[in-house]
């Protein structure tokens, strides 16, 4: 368990025992629940490792990683690396029972082989577990790789079900929060118009150029997918650990800010992801956080405070000073959850939206295709999505993501499934914040 993994075939004992991890299964298969596992194959652990004195052949002599040496999973000796990772990802959902995998930013593994490692672990998941029931395999891949979510002429994924899509997350946060430095720069400019295209498309940088990476092209083309292949969310354990402070965004956004784009998120067709207390407004920080020894843990502490040094606010040193220290007992314990905290509205409105979702959209998600949505941008903050879902009935999202009115909108056509402000369109203009879904059913023609 845990991020810097050393021994990937084994629950880590503080958690229990193998057989109690398996009874967590079964209990939550018992209730209707699937259970994903987070795997680690782009790096190991810094500590407690010593595969490199033993197996040097584990590690790439060509490629390199953020967090040193890369695994060797396209040089010399690289088959038996290959396939400890491929059974090992089989071990996990033969042994376990576990409904799907979601791998960790795969964009670390450096492969240039073909097929390349990705490639060939789907296709011994799919003649495997995946032969017998459906299994999940869900991405992390910052390079927007669209390639690796193809599906066949019956819409059935060829290799991995859905990524995780940062892009949304960036152009929700900087519409709520503000803040435009950093990867928020690619989203700063028209945050409207990337939302949108999120939504409907997939990413939002499809081969186009970032001004972040100093316009080098990121992405692929992701429009003719179905918006099902992306994982869309407000928070995760990333953007929200990966912060000085560990800010959620409910401390950095109004109540009306996360009504409004809570409300985007749970009844958009992609699947959403909800960060652990964000169903009940949770503002806790949740910092990094991590255990090591005295020599590791000095130079990871020091080495934290150093990625902020380029940030303005903490150009002077003694601001550094402040960011909580990653070995620290207080910046774990800071990070639990107190569930005596709850926020009675923000939980109240996550189960009323999922309930909604699963009456009115879920069920009319199979045999959605992709390239049959699009978004109008009608302000800088403010957008018209519509969706042909899979039963031809048509959703329409009209969204305020703005403290300021918007006047001369268009009224929404269709049934209303659900808003934010009761008395629009009555009234004029549209409110500040505010969400409409409505859904016009299937035309006979169609």
């Amino acid at each position: 368990w845990g991020y810097d993994g050393v021994l990937p075939y084994a629950p880590d004992a503080s958690y229990g025992r193998p057989e109690e991890l398996k009874a967590l299964v079964q209990a939550a298969h018992a209730k209707g629940l699937m259970v994903f596992l987070d795997v680690v194959y782009n790096h190991f652990g810094p500590e407690g490792n010593y595969l490199h004195a033993y197996a040097p052949q584990f590690f790439s002599q060509q490629h390199h990683t953020p967090w040193g040496a890369a695994i060797n999973f396209d040089g010399v000796d690289c088959a038996r690396v290959r396939e400890f990772f491929i059974h090992n990802a089989l071990y996990w959902l033969e042994e376990y029972h576990l409904d799907g995998l979601r791998l960790d930013a795969v964009h670390a593994i450096l492969d240039d082989s073909s097929p390349d490692f990705l490639t060939e672990l789907a296709q011994a998941v799919a003649r495997g577990p995946g032969a017998a029931r459906q299994v999940h395999l869900v991405l992390e891949n910052d390079d927007n790789a669209a390639r690796y979510l193809e599906r066949d002429t019956t819409l059935k994924p060829r290799s991995y079900t859905a990524q995780w899509n940062d892009d949304i997350h960036h152009a929700l946060h900087v519409l709520t929060s503000g803040e435009q430095g950093g990867y928020y720069l690619d989203y700063a400019d028209a945050p409207a118009r990337h939302l949108g295209r999120c939504l409907t498309e997939g990413f939002a940088y499809q081969n186009d150029p970032s001004p972040y990476w100093e316009r080098a092209l990121r992405g692929e083309a992701s429009r003719h997918l179905p918006v099902t292949a992306f994982v869309t969310f407000l928070q995760n354990h990333d953007q929200i650990g990966n912060r000085a402070f560990g800010e959620r965004l409910t401390l950095l956004a109004t109540t009306e800010a996360m009504r409004a784009v809570t409300a985007v998120l749970l009844l958009a067709p992609s699947p959403p992801l909800l960060f652990m207390g964000q169903e009940w407004g949770s503002r806790q920080p949740f910092p990094f956080f991590c255990d090591f020894g005295p020599e590791l843990a000095k130079a990871v502490t020091e080495g934290r405070r150093r990625e902020f040094e380029r940030f303005p606010e903490f150009s002077d040193p003694a601001a550094r000073e402040r960011i909580p220290d990653p070995c620290a007992m207080t910046s774990f314990e800071s990070a639990r959850l107190d569930w005596k905290a709850q926020d009675a509205d923000a939980l109240q409105l996550h189960r009323a939206l999922l309930a909604l979702r699963h009456l009115e959209v879920v069920p009319r998600l199979a045999g959605l295709r992709g390239g049959q949505s699009s978004f109008d941008v009608l302000g800088h903050s403010t957008l018209r999505a519509h969706w042909q879902l899979g039963d031809g009935s048509r959703l329409t999202l009209l969204a305020n993501l703005a403290a300021v009115a918007i006047l001369n909108v268009p009224t929404p056509v269709g049934r209303i499934l659900y808003a934010t402000d009761a008395t629009w369109p009555s009234t004029d203009p549209l409110p500040p914040w505010s969400v409409f879904w409505s859904l016009e059913p299937p035309q006979e023609n169609q």
